[in-house]
């Protein structure tokens, strides 16, 4: 395991989490209080960017720029017009069986989402979930069944791959699905499987090499897995949540960080934080 500075470049969270890299900015929810920020690491300026019903989860960006939100406690998806208002874009009570989680939005936006299953915490066994992707017209389907609490997702960089965090599985797991010309799931497979029960993958984010970063909070870590399913890395970070790639040149690892996943503690303490750290590999485009 290495142990590498982290710079902190944004504090005060209550629970910061699906970050996600644009046009130079860092996009992320801070879920429990409700509200979407953005962040310049250049300036440490911190943007509101919008509140939304139900606490924010998830987020992606339609082609035409767009951003999709997942709401957790409603369980739909929220679209943000050009002019700053809120829009329903799906409604999913039809497939969730309980709270939104992460989110990944395809070039053609289509957005895959998974959610909790039901309302059960560790050590008590999760709820098998389905796992749901919405058209851009809102229309949802499900893609895959059976997930243990899916979380963090990514798409390849040439589109034929979903990676997707299986928190909870025994043992937990990322798994990956070839993705079909019309948006649908086949041939699941495992990439890789932590066998360290403190491992828990959360969020994660893919490099060009289809390498992908896993948070992983309860060991604190942000572990790298190559394509071919080999941890190369483990840096320690204290309570990890989700990672995602950006920076000038693609190399800057951003990380959300919390004290504590409980709504209530996270509010009062405010120990949320942005992070970050600088790797070899950049994000894919870079």
């Amino acid at each position: 395991m290495a142990d590498i500075t982290i710079e902190t470049i944004a504090s005060g969270l209550a629970f910061p989490e699906c970050p996600r890299w644009r046009e130079g900015r860092l996009w992320f929810s801070d879920i429990y209080r409700g509200v979407v920020l953005r962040l310049d690491p250049t300036t440490g300026d911190l943007d509101r960017v919008v509140e939304v019903p139900g606490e924010p989860a998830g987020l992606g960006f339609l082609p035409d720029g767009r951003l999709l939100i997942a709401s957790v406690q409603e369980r739909k998806l929220y679209r943000l017009e050009a002019d700053g208002t809120l829009a329903a874009h799906a409604d999913l009570h039809g497939i969730a069986t309980w709270h939104l989680n992460d989110m990944t939005v395809d070039a053609s936006g289509r957005a895959y989402v998974g959610n909790y299953g039901d309302a059960s915490a560790p050590p008590a066994p999760p709820f098998p979930a389905d796992l749901a992707m919405v058209e851009p017209d809102g229309s949802a389907h499900v893609v895959a069944e059976q997930m243990m609490f899916a979380n963090g997702m990514a798409i390849t960089a040439d589109g034929s791959t979903l990676i997707v965090a299986e928190t909870r599985a025994t043992p937990a797991r990322l798994s990956a699905f070839t993705i079909e010309a019309d948006g649908s799931l086949i041939d699941r497979r495992t990439l890789v499987e932590f066998d360290d029960p403190h491992v828990m993958p959360d969020g994660i984010a893919l490099d060009a090499e289809d390498g992908v970063w896993v948070a992983s909070p309860f060991n604190e870590e942000v572990i790298r897995v190559s394509a071919a399913g080999e941890i190369t890395e483990r840096i320690t970070a204290p309570h990890p949540y989700a990672v995602a790639l950006g920076g000038a040149d693609g190399r800057d690892l951003f990380v959300c960080t919390a004290d504590t996943w409980v709504p209530e503690d996270a509010i009062r303490i405010g120990g949320g934080a942005i992070r970050r750290l600088r790797v070899a590999v950049p994000a894919a485009g870079f």
